[in-house]
């Protein structure tokens, strides 16, 4: 696994509400990618927020019961890739939350929970370029 973060990903109880503190910060929201989400290009990663009733539903973990009510998303270069990064956080110590699979968006994905139970998506999307530093970019 490199040392980097993709996406942070913030669950809300109001996507509505939360896109506009956002953009209120001075950030701008990703105009191309709007159903129930809202993306924010910040640097080398991306913020994106999703209403908590879709986070858990997605990731098979009630919110209220986790640490915090947002996880981090490493995204990879290949499927194979969310394989290894969830068989190595596995062997180290991890929690499968969701096995990799098929997602309704094309890629393939799955979660883990570390050691003191945060969350992480590893996902495989090829409509978000990872550049060679390993930066991630939404799609032009």
């Amino acid at each position: 696994m490199e040392p980097r973060i993709s996406i942070i990903t913030v669950a809300t109880d109001d996507l509505a509400r939360a896109t506009r503190f956002y953009e209120g910060m001075g950030l701008t929201r990703h105009p191309g990618i709007t159903e129930g989400v809202a993306f924010f290009q910040m640097g080398g990663a991306i913020l994106g927020l999703f209403p908590r009733e879709s986070a858990e539903e997605d990731s098979g973990v009630s919110f209220a019961k986790a640490p915090s009510a947002v996880y981090l998303a490493y995204n990879t270069r290949s499927d194979a890739e969310v394989d290894q990064v969830l068989a190595m956080a596995e062997k180290a110590g991890g929690k499968i939350v969701k096995p990799a699979g098929r997602a309704f968006w094309g890629g393939w994905y799955g979660y883990f929970a570390d050691a003191d139970g945060h969350v992480w998506e590893v996902a495989h999307n090829p409509a978000f370029p990872i550049a060679e530093d390993g930066s991630i970019s939404l799609p032009g």
